[in-house]
């Protein structure tokens, strides 16, 4: 292969290849849809050129065959008339007429079926035309999607780099370490100006608050407060009875340090007992025997 032939190759496959990246299939199918539409035009005009010479034609046959009916009529005159000579002349100008009559009536009859081939031709055509818009319309729809398609990938693949992900997270460090410079600078204010302990009190009560708040809830909520009434009345009663019994007692038992004297050599246990069994009475009535017999 020579040079040159190499290098008109090289050229060609060049041009091709920034005609096939130029070609836009939008464009590419409306210009198409353009040209179609020209041609469609063009067949009309031939359409309506050939139906013209079609009903020219008819027209001239009409009036040819009127013409040798008409001559027909003259001989018919001329018979009447007994002039048989004048009747084979006017039969004569029938028969040329009715012979042109007939070479147009066979052109009539080959332009109409021409025309009705141009008719189908025109129709078959202007379908063509309609199917390719309705393809047009769907191969649009189909390439937008694709560029859809190509843009998300695109975008996605773009998103797989990190940098952007990795900016936001030391933001939000950034950011939390202002908040946290924020509370200290705060709690320094605080402690600066002596209010720190009351703050803290006060932020105990309320937090002390609320969770006995939520825990009583949470008790409430799981049935735990619910005890039994008789219990409580049964504990509650004996409670009292035993708290008013052992106020009585310690009104009418009298104390170690009011027991006669001459009950102080016992021992402890022994007055404790003495008040349990509550024998001060009897003790006091055998000092005052022993007292009247003396």
């Amino acid at each position: 292969m020579g040079i040159f032939s190499r290098l008109g190759t090289l050229i060609k496959s060049n041009l091709n290849d920034l005609i096939s990246k130029a070609e836009d299939p939008e464009k590419m199918l409306t210009q198409v849809l353009l040209e179609m539409q020209q041609q469609l035009i063009e067949a009309k005009k031939s359409v309506a050129i050939a139906i013209a010479d079609e009903k020219k034609l008819q027209k001239q046959y009409t009036a040819e065959t009127d013409k040798a009916k008409d001559w027909e009529r003259k001989a018919m005159v001329a018979v009447r008339a007994g002039d048989d000579g004048l009747a084979r002349q006017a039969l004569a100008r029938k028969q040329e007429h009715e012979t042109i009559a007939t070479q147009f009536q066979q052109q009539w009859i080959a332009q109409k079926q021409a025309v009705e081939k141009l008719k189908d031709a025109l129709r078959l055509l202007n379908n063509k035309i309609e199917e390719a818009k309705r393809k047009k319309n769907l191969l649009i729809a189909r390439k937008k999607r694709a560029e859809a398609q190509q843009q998300i990938a695109n975008t996605m693949q773009g998103l797989g780099d990190t940098s952007a992900f990795d900016t936001f997270d030391r933001m939000a460090e950034r950011i939390q370490l202002m908040e946290a410079e924020a509370e200290a600078g705060a709690e320094l204010a605080g402690e600066l100006s002596g209010d720190t302990l009351e703050s803290k009190f006060l932020a105990l009560e309320q937090g002390g608050a609320n969770e006995d708040d939520a825990l009583s809830d949470l008790k409430a909520k799981m049935g735990m407060l619910e005890a039994p009434k008789g219990g409580e009345s049964k504990q509650l009663g004996s409670g009292g009875v035993k708290a008013a019994a052992s106020a009585d007692d310690s009104k009418a038992t009298p104390s170690s340090t009011s027991i006669d004297p001459s009950l102080s050599g016992l021992s402890a246990e022994d007055l404790k007992e003495l008040e349990d069994l509550d024998l001060s009475a009897e003790l006091d009535a055998a000092d005052k025997a022993a007292a009247g017999k003396k």
